[in-house]
């Protein structure tokens, strides 16, 4: 029979990816029971389902990284739950700490100012099992709801939020109304019943969320703000009833009514449910960022079907349907324009104030102001899949993720409430023992408990996150996570993609040389192997071949993209090569005829191709193409801003080194990679964090003290994804591939490379924002609590500060609102 002190052992389900066979399952079942704590462990090919039977002291993310280390993948999941009760720091270490506990979570990030817990599952684990867990912690959770259906929510309550307080603030007004006019030579002196009358429903009915979580706290062998707020309270109140009712009794004679501390039961709670309110509404305008994109989706879309324009609610809009936009109206869904021409007002989506021309093949965004004209759209993605739809979801998982500077928190927060309850009882025993006053005793150890609530400890971080995370959006900077927000502050190298980052990204065929001279041929046979290319290369090589009437349309079949190289494919029987000069020298062509005036074109900033037709182990160059492409208006400026802030840029590119050379003169760079491999950008990017960084090539430099430098990417291609993953911090351009978005950590929702500098402003203000959040947080204590046990604070004196202490940290977040992006286009708007 298994003793009650020992650990009950846990089962937990995984789901593996990757098994095809009986010996899969063998591999798979031999990694589980290597894991020290494993009893057993049973693996099912036709579920793909692994059960292990481990010790209480195994974690799943033990089990998931075995399975990974013999092969397989662990198929996670993600599920997110709103939590109500918590009060402070300590109670989002309990939540977490409960959470962690279900077999199969494998990490768990609580956000006190969302009062949000974000739970990474390996398996589906069904909600209920989560909520119970908290439940059985003292708290309560239900599935996450949108910030638009909370807000609904709130709307629908039949009494305001501000209640409460205001009813608490009634009843207490009158005891602590005597306190107040004696100053003034003025004695009011409310009966002991009537004192009693009005803090009781103050105590125990408005108060009763204090002993509801309190008792959670201590049944769990914890504590918490509600923990040291209720013993408080309860402390002050039965000294005044003790006082009342039972010293008189005692001393067997008449006496003089005694001082009674009804005041300081009631106005403390009353403070602190003050200080909830306020904070609670100031952490929802931190949120106010969430708010406004969701109000950006109208209800209702105008569909042509069947030749007549129908009105429809927005959920009945497909894939493929045509919206009808009129002027003045938001665009409903993502899509591409198939009629008509307008102007686009994206502020709210991009952060640029001004109006986008769209026309016939342009895209368009969900949330968009139409200015002028009627629009076609053919709708594209709808609901979850918009634009609109992945910004709210990246801002929210911003504002609910974990920034790593709160593990200290955490640590702190988990000792906090058991230390002040003895620094308390310390206070008691000193004044009552040594001083002989154990009524003054009593309150000072109640000052103790009350200042020293730790609520603005739990929202010094994730407030200033919410608020900067809130404010870059407005401004079209994505922070996919808090972690890359935290790192971004430390930022000391960024490095440059070229084409479509600094660069318009729309280059124009300036020139053709055919070895044949017959350049409408030439181009005939480029445009057929880029007939399907997204490269801005291939689209320039397209909308040239449209415009000239001598060349013919040609088919192109086995056509394949060569990473960092070209394209290849076969036209009218050949085998054709189009791409970089380094290319060609690789397959040893022979590039003499045009290398002369080839080195004019790269001397002149131009990007080549070359065309070769390829036959067994022979490479014949057929002609050249140069392309000419335009700085981004406001790079410059964009470079000289990331230099005032102490940055050292860095260009890397594929293009040869002529293009590369123009544009980094043009842009004042100074260090610059031509000709770079899309793998090779990923080694450049741990050569500059190895200490490469300031372009002279002697190994110094940019780090300081001779560490790692922190190194940022920017980028906009496919070819920039493995840089973009390989730096401390990856920042994409909107303008460019889904892929390069996923591997970044920020993106830019336009095509500036200035909100580069603007991302590192925000990032720098948003974590000074935590480090004077966390200072308050923790001076309010260390001053607080030694004027509270020396008897110089009382427990009136001692709620107001704590109250003050928690909005205050989030008002001084707040102030991030006030923060406005520098990128040249807005400042040339």
């Amino acid at each position: 029979m298994t003793s009650a002190s020992t650990p009950t052992p846990r089962e937990f389900s995984l789901d593996i990816e990757g098994m095809s066979c009986a010996s899969c399952v063998n591999r798979v079942e031999k990694a589980l029971r290597a894991v020290p704590g494993v009893a057993d462990a049973s693996v099912n090919l036709a579920t793909e389902r692994a059960t292990a039977h481990a010790a209480a002291t195994v974690e799943a993310a033990q089990l998931a990284a075995a399975v990974e280390k013999a092969g397989y993948r662990v198929k996670a999941g993600h599920v997110e739950l709103d939590i109500a009760g918590m009060s402070c720091a300590s109670c989002v270490t309990r939540v977490e700490k409960a959470l962690r506990k279900v077999p199969g979570v494998s990490e768990v990030s609580v956000n006190l100012a969302t009062e949000r817990a974000s739970i990474a599952t390996l398996g589906e684990i069904a909600a209920p099992q989560l909520i119970a867990a908290v439940e059985k912690a003292g708290y309560q959770a239900t599935p996450h709801v949108t910030a638009g259906a909370a807000a609904q929510a709130r709307g629908a309550t039949a009494l305001p939020s501000w209640w409460p307080v205001a009813l608490a603030g009634a009843l207490s007004l009158p005891l602590v109304l005597p306190m107040l006019l004696m100053p003034l030579g003025l004695r009011l002196e409310l009966p002991p019943l009537w004192q009693w009358l009005l803090a009781t429903p103050v105590q125990f009915w408005l108060g009763w969320r204090f002993y509801r979580a309190g008792w959670g706290a201590a049944r769990a062998l914890s504590g918490n703000m509600d923990l040291l707020v209720a013993l408080g309270t309860s402390a002050a109140y039965g000294l005044s009833l003790y006082q009342w009712l039972g010293a008189p009794a005692m001393n067997g004679h008449e006496m003089a009514a005694p001082h009674l501390y009804f005041e300081s039961s009631a106005v403390v709670i009353t403070l602190v449910l003050l200080g909830k309110w306020l904070e609670t509404r100031a952490k929802r305008q931190t949120a106010d960022a969430i708010a406004a994109l969701n109000a950006l989706r109208p209800d209702r879309a105008r569909v042509r079907r069947e030749g007549r324009d129908i009105d429809v609610a927005l959920a009945e809009v497909r894939v493929g349907d045509l919206v009808v936009l009129r002027a003045g109206e938001r665009v409903p869904v993502d899509g591409v324009v198939r009629e008509g021409r307008s102007h686009l007002d994206e502020a709210m989506l991009t952060g640029e104030s001004r109006a986008q021309a769209r026309e016939p093949g342009d895209k368009v965004a969900a949330g968009a102001i139409n200015a002028e004209g009627v629009l076609l759209i053919e709708t594209t993605a709808i609901g979850a899949e918009t634009v609109l739809a992945q910004i709210v979801r990246m801002v929210e998982q911003a504002q609910a993720a974990k920034a790593p500077i709160q593990r200290l928190v955490d640590r702190v927060s988990a000792v906090f409430v058991p230390a002040v309850l003895a620094l308390a009882l310390l206070t008691l025993l000193g004044w009552g023992l040594y001083a002989g006053n154990w009524e003054q005793a009593l309150l000072n150890a109640v000052a103790v408990m009350v200042i020293a609530c730790p609520c603005a400890l739990g929202l010094a971080t994730p407030t200033a996150i919410m608020a900067g995370t809130g404010v870059a959006a407005r401004h079209g900077i994505l922070i996919k996570d808090a972690q890359a927000l935290e790192i971004a502050h430390r930022i000391e190298v960024i490095a440059f993609d070229k084409t479509g980052t600094l660069t318009v990204g729309r280059p124009r065929l300036a020139e053709l040389l055919a070895v044949d001279g017959e350049p409408g041929r030439l181009l005939a046979l480029a445009a057929a192997l880029q007939a399907s290319s997204e490269h801005p290369l291939g689209r320039a090589v397209t909308d040239a071949a449209a415009q000239r009437e001598d060349v013919q349309a040609l088919q192109a079949s086995e056509v394949r993209s060569v990473a960092g190289r070209g394209i290849e494919g076969v036209v009218d029987g050949r085998r054709l090569l189009l791409g970089s000069g380094r290319w060609m020298r690789e397959l040893q062509a022979d590039m003499q005829q045009l290398q002369a005036r080839a080195a004019e074109l790269e001397a002149q900033g131009h990007t080549l191709s070359w065309l070769a037709q390829q036959d067994g182990a022979c490479t014949d160059i057929l002609g050249l193409l140069a392309f000419g492409d335009e700085v981004k208006p406001g790079a410059k400026q964009a470079m000289a801003a990331l230099r005032g802030l102490g940055i050292a840029t860095v260009m890397l590119t594929g293009d040869n080194r002529g293009a590369a050379q123009q544009v980094a003169q043009a842009l004042s760079i100074s260090d610059f990679r031509a000709e770079v491999l899309p793998a090779d950008k990923a080694r450049a990017v741990e050569a500059l964090r190895n200490g490469d960084g300031d372009g002279d090539g002697d190994g110094d430099g940019s780090g300081k003290d001779g560490k790692r430098a922190v190194v940022a990417m920017v980028g906009d291609g496919i070819n920039d994804a493995p840089a973009l993953a390989a730096a401390d911090v990856g920042i994409a351009m909107s303008t460019g591939t889904d892929v390069a978005m996923q591997a970044a950590g920020i993106t830019l929702m336009h095509g500036d490379p200035g909100l580069a500098a603007d991302a590192v402003d925000i990032s720098r203000r948003t974590y000074g924002k935590i480090r004077q959040n966390l200072f308050w947080a923790f001076i309010y204590n260390l001053v607080g609590i030694p004027l509270a046990a020396f008897g110089l604070l009382n427990p009136m004196l001692a709620g107001a500060a704590m109250a003050f202490s928690s909005v205050s940290v989030v008002g001084n977040a707040l102030l991030l609102r006030r923060w406005q992006a520098h990128t040249p286009a807005k400042e040339q708007a």
